[in-house]
């Protein structure tokens, strides 16, 4: 297949706009232009900096999860959050960030080991985590009752805008309990504020 720069351009965007939230791998992106990964990443990068020089241009690429996706500019987040925003958005309650956070940092993870952590009840927000794609089951515990394990999602990357989970904060080495509380409120702030983003 011998097609032009700009054609190989127009047809990157088409497959990044086709694969939506999925977004593509430089593999993907390879296999399906005949090209090697090289090339693709060279294209990108290009690709990238149009999107960038271009003030006009109402979509930028970016890397989340491994993979490559078109994503609005933040200038434009104004409008975009007119557009989303309606009355009883739903958010995460306090039990459910907390729940996600040590499922983010502790997994895999079973219910029960959750629920040593928080020392409360965790079936209500795995409930709501899952139904809001940010967790799900990644297997079974070994032994007797076979209990579920929990694990972050790619959703999970892409609200927080990681590429990797290793991108996460890392958590402190001394643990004062002051220290942990306000910690973890602002942790949990963030996340909040993510969410309503």
């Amino acid at each position: 297949m011998c097609l032009e720069k700009n054609q190989l351009k127009g047809i990157i965007e088409s497959l990044l706009f086709a694969a939506g939230d999925e977004g593509l791998t430089v593999k993907q992106l390879g296999e399906v232009l005949e090209m090697s990964e090289q090339r693709a990443i060279e294209l990108i990068e290009e690709m990238k900096q149009d999107y960038q020089q271009n003030a006009a241009r109402g979509i930028s690429i970016v890397q989340l999860a491994g993979t490559f996706q078109l994503a609005t500019k933040k200038i434009n987040a104004e409008y975009l959050k007119k557009l989303v925003e309606a009355p009883g958005t739903s958010h995460l309650s306090q039990a459910a960030l907390e729940t996600l956070a040590i499922i983010a940092y502790k997994q895999p993870i079973t219910r029960v080991e959750i629920e040593e952590i928080r020392g409360v009840k965790t079936e209500r927000p795995l409930q709501t985590l899952v139904a809001k794609a940010l967790i799900k089951e990644v297997g079974r515990a070994e032994g007797t009752g076979r209990a579920i394990l929990y694990g972050t999602t790619k959703e999970f990357l892409d609200y927080f805008g990681l590429r990797t989970i290793e991108e996460l904060p890392p958590l402190p080495d001394k643990v004062d309990e002051e220290y942990v509380q306000e910690e973890a409120d602002l942790f949990f702030d963030k996340f909040q504020e993510a969410l309503d983003s």
